[in-house]
């Protein structure tokens, strides 16, 4: 099973599941039911705009899942990866939309937005009809076809990846460039700035002592009225003074006899307060001594300090953060001046990559110029085979402007088509019709088949206005590309139906009042009766059956 679909309430069915197999499935029945149930449903499931009028009547929600097999689907399981699903065997889509409008996907359990649903749903699947999911309208599937086809998806996926390097380079150049003028004249603030700090020490412990000397200064003479009030208390004083007093006390104890143990300790104590006290008296005069009250200095201290407070109000920051800011400008200055050897730099980068990228992408046109011939060669005729003779695909490789570089390389890649001789070649989407388009999609796919990374490729009805030996072709072509993956048809032509490996019924049944779609798979038996059906409409005789049964052993053989 490479592909399991279950339908929830969605249109006329409550509930239904779908396994398709290796090989080529083809879908028929008298009415559109098949291509409700699988193209649409599928559709669902790679994230489609929900239409709330597709879900059974009676119900509030329809749910559909799909189950793809990923063996050998490396791309999709590198994506799951990237975008942190989980990964296995299989990848489980689920699609769940109620009435009120609400939608929600899930991707192997995990919930995922729509886009999502649709960039993985590429991977897994091609959907060719005569709808909004042809992918063979958009060059970009163009693009990978050919370098499929040609096997240069790594040497595509290099030359995307060294663009990408490339423009990162080109747009930090630009930048730089574009700034020149701006850094010029941020460079000459700056400039200035720092020179103008530079002038005065503005250090936290510079001005820390700034703020000490102003203080000490602006109170000169008081400190020098409480020196001398201190050492006459010390000492000066002839009435009452510490050192006198203390001596006084000391001779007493010194005379005293028989003195207590306590006194012998107070004594100690007295001698070494003593001591202490001529150090503090030395202290104070050495101070007295050498302080003096000098307005000048004080002058030259507050001014100092006047011109670190205009700093920091006109930087913005407390006195305390100028030495910060001081460092943050030259910094940010030395990086301005290195500006000029950035850009010398990184021109010097731009050239090696546009150079690297040169390479690879001639490289890469040169691939595909080889391969568009060959590939053109063996299409169209696939495509004559299939009614169309006066049809003609050309691969077009357009040359980006001179000078330019773009991501997929130096060329863009288009399939145009002619239906008939001697007219014009034009893009797909303005020349071919439903039917066409199908059948070119078909011919396309059978010669990328070989190629291409996507298992499962459904059709619907790529036989529409042919039928005969063309229709067997058809038929044919499907098979084959049945033998390298998976094929869904639905088809109304019995010869193309009978090429098939596996064969589905779509019908709609009625029970109790209520009518359902169902699909059935049928066993050779049932085939016969079926493509008798398809050949001889409503009336099946024993002809149409032998036909049918002759029909199925011929395609079988």
């Amino acid at each position: 099973m490479l592909l399991s679909i279950n339908i929830h309430n969605y249109t006329l069915v409550e509930s239904l599941e779908i396994e398709f197999n290796q090989g080529t499935t083809a879908i028929t029945g008298e009415t559109g039911a098949g291509k409700s149930l699988v193209l649409d449903a599928l559709g669902m499931a790679l994230g489609d705009r929900a239409d709330t009028d597709t879900i059974r009547h009676g119900k509030d929600r329809a749910e559909i899942t799909a189950t793809f097999d990923l063996t050998g689907i490396e791309n999709a399981t590198n994506w799951l990866l990237k975008n942190d699903f989980e990964t296995g065997a299989t990848c489980l889509l689920r699609r769940i939309y109620t009435r009120e409008g609400r939608s929600k996907g899930y991707i192997n359990g995990q919930p995922s937005t729509m886009s999502q649903l649709q960039e993985l749903g590429e991977m897994l699947t091609d959907i060719h009809s005569q709808h909004e999911h042809q992918s063979l309208l958009r060059k970009d599937t163009h693009r990978r076809l050919l370098d499929e086809y040609a096997g240069v998806q790594s040497l595509s996926t290099q030359v995307t990846a060294q663009f990408n390097l490339w423009q990162q380079a080109h747009l930090q150049l630009d930048a730089l460039v574009a700034r020149l003028d701006e850094v010029d004249a941020k460079k000459d603030l700056l400039s200035f700035q720092v020179n103008e700090l530079q002038q005065i020490d503005v250090s936290v412990a510079h001005i820390e002592q700034l703020e000490r000397d102003q203080s000490t200064l602006a109170n000169a003479e008081q400190i020098l009225q409480d020196s001398h009030n201190l050492l006459a208390i010390c000492e000066q004083a002839e009435d009452l003074n510490l050192r006198d007093n203390m001596n006084r006390a000391l001779s007493i104890l010194a005379n005293m006899s028989h003195k207590p143990e306590h006194l012998l300790a107070s004594e100690e104590l007295l001698k070494s307060s003593l001591i202490q006290l001529e150090e503090a008296v030395g202290e104070i005069k050495h101070h007295v001594d050498k302080f003096e009250a000098d307005p000048h200095k004080l002058q030259m201290v507050e001014e100092e300090l006047a011109a670190v407070f205009q700093f920091a109000r006109k930087h913005r920051v407390s006195i305390d953060q100028l030495e910060a800011k001081n460092i943050a400008l030259i910094d940010e200055l030395n990086t301005l001046v290195s500006g000029n050897e950035n850009i010398t730099f990184l021109q010097q980068s731009l050239d090696e990559l546009a150079s690297n990228y040169e390479v690879l992408a001639n490289k890469l046109s040169k691939k595909r110029s080889a391969a568009a011939i060959k590939m053109a060669s063996e299409i169209n005729q696939q495509i004559h085979m299939l009614a169309m003779e006066g049809a003609e695909l050309m691969i077009q490789l357009t040359p980006i402007q001179q000078g330019q570089y773009h991501a997929n390389g130096l060329e863009k890649v288009e399939f145009l088509l002619t239906t008939n001789a001697g007219q014009p070649h034009k893009p797909l989407s303005k020349i071919a019709s439903g039917g066409e388009l199908s059948r070119v999609s078909l011919a396309i796919q059978v010669v990328a088949g070989g190629h291409s990374k996507i298992s499962t490729l459904v059709f619907d009805e790529v036989d529409v206005g042919i039928g005969g030996s063309t229709a067997d072709v058809v038929g044919r072509l499907l098979k084959a590309l049945g033998e390298r993956g998976q094929v869904i048809s639905v088809t109304h032509q019995p010869q193309v139906a009978a090429h098939a490996h596996h064969h589905y019924l779509a019908s709609k049944i009625t029970k109790k009042g209520q009518t359902a779609s169902v699909m059935v798979s049928l066993d050779p038996s049932q085939r016969v009766n079926e493509l008798a059906r398809m050949l001889g409409g409503a009336t099946v005789t024993k002809q149409t059956l032998s036909h049918a049964a002759e029909l199925l052993s011929l395609a079988s053989s």
